[in-house]
C-alpha cells in the first residue's frame, strides 16, 4: 500500500477523476447575475478580457484554463441580461468567445469523468439561456465532446426527441434547445448516414440545420454531393454568405481552388468595405494576381465600378483607380483621403 502525502492525504487512485483545478479567475466575479447595464460596450470590453485571461492560461495549464472556459459560459448568459442587445454587437463578441472558449475545452486533457461533468454543467447552462446569448454552443457540442464515443452518448441521448419534435405528430413553433447538439453529435460521433437521414424528417428546410449534413457529406469524401446539397438549400433559405463561406472551404480543402473562387469567392468574403473585401480574397487565394481579382470583382457589380476605387488604389493601380471614379460614383470621403495622400 503507498503512504500518505506528505500533507496526510492518500495519493489519487488509478483512474480516479481528477479535481477541478482551483484558480482565482479576475472574470468571475465581474460576471455575476445581471452585473451589466445597459450600454454593450463595456459588457464587449469584458468578454474579450475574460476570453483573454483564459487563452493566457491555456498556454501553460489546458486544463485549467478549460475549467475557466466552463465557467465563464455558465456566468455569461446571467450576466448581460440587461444589456441592450439591439446593435448585435454584443451578440457577436459572445459568439466569437464561444468558439474561441470550445476549442479550449475540447483540446484539454480531461479525464472521461471530468469531461462528462463539464458537458452537463453546460447543458444546464444552454437549457437556462433564456436570451439567448450561448445558443450557438450547441452547435459545438461534438467538438466539445472530444471524442467519438461520448459524442455517440450524447447523440442517443437526445435524437428521440429531434424525431418526435420532427415527427408526424410535431407541433409548430416546438423548440428543442438540443437540437443542434444531438446533429453535432452524430457527426462528430461518424454516424453520418444516420445524421442524414434524420435530417431528411426535418418539416424545415434551414441551413441551420442542413449544414451538419453537408459537413456529413464532406467527411465522406462526397464533395460534389455535398456542394449540391448546399446548393439545393440556398435556393430556399436567406443565409447566402454562410452556404458561400461552407461551399468554398470545402472546395478548398479538396484542392479545388479555381472552382472555389470561380463560384464563391465574392460572395463568401462579403466585408463591410470593398477595400476589405478585396483583401480578403487577396489572402486567401494569393496565387492569383491581384489585378485579375480586382477585375473580376468589378465585372461582378456591374454599375458599381467607383466603390472598387479604394482597393485599387490600395494595390497601387492609381490609373484603374482614376478610371474607376469616371466610370461610376465614390464615396466623397474615400476621395478626399486619396487627395490628402
Amino acid at each position: 500500500m503507498k503512504s500518505p502525502d506528505r500533507d496526510g492525504s492518500q495519493p489519487p487512485k488509478p483512474g480516479a477523476p481528477s479535481k477541478p483545478p482551483t484558480h482565482r479567475w479576475a472574470f468571475a466575479p465581474r460576471f455575476r447575475a445581471r452585473a451589466f447595464g445597459w450600454r454593450s460596450q463595456p459588457a464587449i470590453q469584458r468578454v474579450k478580457e475574460a476570453v483573454a485571461e483564459i487563452r493566457k492560461v491555456a498556454r501553460r495549464d489546458p486544463l485549467l484554463a478549460a475549467e475557466g472556459a466552463v465557467r465563464f459560459l455558465e456566468k455569461v448568459s446571467p450576466a448581460l441580461q440587461r444589456v441592450d442587445s439591439s446593435s448585435g454587437a454584443i451578440g457577436t463578441a459572445v459568439n466569437h468567445a464561444i468558439v474561441e472558449l470550445a476549442a479550449v475545452i475540447s483540446q484539454a486533457p480531461a479525464d472521461r469523468t471530468t469531461r462528462e461533468r463539464w458537458l452537463e454543467r453546460l447543458w444546464q447552462a444552454h437549457q437556462d439561456d433564456d436570451i439567448p446569448y450561448i445558443e450557438i454552443l450547441a452547435d459545438c457540442w461534438g467538438e466539445l465532446c472530444a471524442s467519438p464515443e461520448l459524442a455517440s452518448e450524447w447523440a442517443d441521448r437526445t435524437k428521440s426527441v429531434v424525431e418526435m419534435m420532427w415527427g408526424p405528430l410535431h407541433r409548430p413553433g416546438g423548440h428543442f434547445h438540443g437540437l443542434p447538439a444531438c446533429l453535432s453529435s452524430l457527426l462528430a460521433a461518424g454516424r453520418h448516414e444516420e445524421l442524414l437521414t434524420l435530417i431528411e424528417k426535418s418539416p424545415h428546410f434551414w441551413w441551420h440545420d442542413r449544414k451538419f449534413g453537408f459537413r456529413a457529406l464532406a467527411a465522406m469524401g462526397r464533395v460534389d454531393e455535398a456542394i449540391a446539397y448546399a446548393e439545393a438549400t440556398l435556393a430556399k433559405d436567406e443565409r447566402p454568405y454562410a452556404i458561400a463561406r461552407a461551399c468554398e472551404e470545402v472546395l478548398l480543402q479538396a484542392g479545388r481552388g479555381a472552382e472555389a473562387y470561380g463560384r464563391y469567392a465574392l460572395l463568401a468574403n462579403q466585408k463591410t468595405t470593398n477595400l476589405a473585401t478585396f483583401r480578403a480574397i487577396v489572402k486567401k487565394y494569393p496565387h492569383r494576381e491581384k489585378a485579375a481579382i480586382l477585375s473580376d470583382l468589378i465585372d461582378a457589380t456591374p454599375g458599381e465600378a467607383g466603390k472598387w476605387f479604394a482597393a485599387a488604389k490600395d494595390a497601387g493601380f492609381l490609373e484603374l483607380a482614376a478610371d474607376l471614379v469616371q466610370r461610376s460614383p465614390c464615396d466623397p470621403h474615400t476621395l478626399n483621403r486619396a487627395a490628402r495622400d
